[in-house]
């Protein structure tokens, strides 16, 4: 039974690990693709400026959302990390092999989690900045 229980925390831990994976690459990205569409918009033709302004506005808005959902995943996702790890450690505890897996793994995930959640909003910062920059001194 310990031996089932171990391997479905361990495969929940490649879930989460996965899920954060999806959510941090898709948000980069995004936000990659947004600041290249957006300064095109921004560097347009004057004649187009109001139909401009419109998709700057949706891309913008797509850029927020995406990027909110993601840290509330990437959260979420180190919360679970969180609380596997610490049931994986009382697991190891209780089997008297707790000596094997150093504790002080879960501060280094904790710090990965940041990192993500910065590339994450910077990014997504950047991806409506400059183009707003370019639309402003135009």
């Amino acid at each position: 039974m310990i031996e089932k229980l171990h391997d479905h925390v361990i495969d929940e831990l490649r879930t989460n690990t996965k899920t954060d994976t999806i959510f941090a690459l898709t948000s980069i990205l995004l936000n990659f693709i947004a600041l290249g569409i957006n300064w095109a918009v921004a560097e347009g033709d004057e004649t187009i400026e109001s139909s401009a302004t419109v998709i700057f506005i949706l891309i913008v808005t797509l850029v927020i959302v995406v990027n909110s959902v993601a840290v509330i995943g990437l959260l979420r996702g180190r919360q679970t990390r969180e609380k596997l790890l610490t049931g994986l450690l009382k697991l190891y505890k209780d089997q008297e092999v707790e000596q094997y897996y150093d504790s002080s793994i879960l501060a280094a995930y904790n710090t990965r989690y940041i990192l993500f959640i910065i590339t994450v909003v910077f990014t997504g910062f950047i991806a409506i900045a400059v183009p707003l920059v370019q639309m402003v001194l135009e």
